[in-house]
């Protein structure tokens, strides 16, 4: 049989050069331990000869899975991306899908839309992070039925959840500041959180917990005014400190919930003619590697980014039967810890000790 090039071989084709029925064809390319390794020889010799591949949905269809774990946000696609963050957790979740042999899928809104967008995404389970359990559409994406592993977000009884000890890594860095002498703070948030909800559970939540519990022990209040709202990346840390100060704050400190922010600091505090960390200190969250060559290099909250996702991808994978380590639905808190470099120092003498707010 000559081989087809003006049209599309169908699989009867290879089952009819082979000599096997249809179904073998299928059985060659999606479970072959139910022919003769003979068989399935003959099959894939055919189908090279020919030029078939099998399509990938029917494949899919056949198979019973996609092989394909998807990481949902509900930010937009752009926003994700810029936050560097982002990066380093998929390593991880990637790391782990790959060794099982699962290929990995950005889920992002569909023109603002979540569920649009599962609609039109094949996975076999979902990585959600930052997914707030009160999100319009978490009922939604419950009805899909697909597993979920809840990352950085309030857990759902019913699907397993990793986060990190937020709350914890924000006062201990908190605390750093006020041993250093300082008194006038402003805070760098990476989302709106819910102010004076104890419910609250959100990232944002538990560390600007964490900042008010350690300012608070210090006898310092730290008003709703005094915190800014920015996205997590380098732009969004800059404006958001520039913002500030042409509003008149002069704080001697800044805590940022990320450290993509932190680093806009840094380069705002330049533009500034502000020497950090002489006039002014700057401590991040995250310890991504940009840290590490930032000038001067970025004091900040070590959380495990790389290791969340490999935990969240080993709980997902567990609930799709296959043998990745912690049980399916395992709730798991990952440690935090400060990680202290060049752009804290003491508070600067003279300055005046008060919280300054930047409404």
């Amino acid at each position: 049989m000559a081989e087809r090039s003006s049209e599309r071989v169908r699989i009867a084709d290879v089952a009819r050069e082979a000599g096997v029925s249809k179904a073998s064809v299928s059985f060659a390319f999606n479970r072959p331990e139910r022919l003769s390794p003979e068989t399935v020889a003959r099959i894939h010799a055919v189908a090279e000869r020919l030029g078939y591949r099998p399509h990938p949905v029917a494949r899919m269809l056949s198979a019973g899975s996609t092989a394909t774990i998807g990481i949902l946000s509900p930010q937009a696609l752009g926003t994700v991306l810029a936050n560097p963050f982002f990066a380093l957790f998929a390593e991880g979740v990637a790391s782990v899908a790959e060794e099982r042999g699962f290929g990995l899928l950005l889920i992002s809104p569909h023109h603002g839309s979540l569920e649009r967008a599962l609609a039109r995404a094949t996975v076999d389970g979902i990585v959600a992070l930052g997914l707030d359990e009160r999100h319009p559409e978490v009922g939604a994406i419950r009805r899909t039925g697909l597993p979920v592993v809840l990352v950085d977000a309030p857990a759902w009884p019913e699907h397993g959840a990793v986060r990190v000890d937020d709350e914890g890594g924000a006062r201990a860095a908190a605390e750093h500041l006020l041993g250093l002498g300082h008194r006038s703070f402003l805070v760098i948030a990476v989302e709106p959180p819910t102010f004076g909800d104890p419910r609250a559970e959100s990232v944002a939540g538990a560390r600007l917990r964490g900042y008010r519990s350690a300012l608070t022990g210090a006898g310092i209040d730290l008003p709703d005014s005094a915190v800014r709202i920015a996205p997590a990346t380098i732009a969004g840390g800059e404006d958001a400190f520039l913002r500030a100060w042409r509003e008149g704050s002069r704080p001697t400190a800044v805590l940022c919930m990320s450290d993509a922010a932190a680093a806009g600091v840094l380069q705002a505090a330049r533009s500034l003619h502000l020497h950090v960390p002489d006039d002014l200190s700057v401590v991040g969250y995250d310890d991504l590697p940009l840290t590490r060559l930032t000038d001067p290099p970025l004091t900040t909250v070590h959380q495990p980014v790389r290791r969340k996702g490999e935990v969240a991808a080993r709980i997902l994978l567990a609930a799709l039967g296959t043998p990745a380590g912690p049980e399916a639905g395992r709730h798991e808190v990952l440690e935090t810890r400060l990680a202290v470099r060049r752009s804290t120092a003491a508070a600067p003498g003279g300055r005046r000790m008060e919280v300054i707010a930047s409404a």
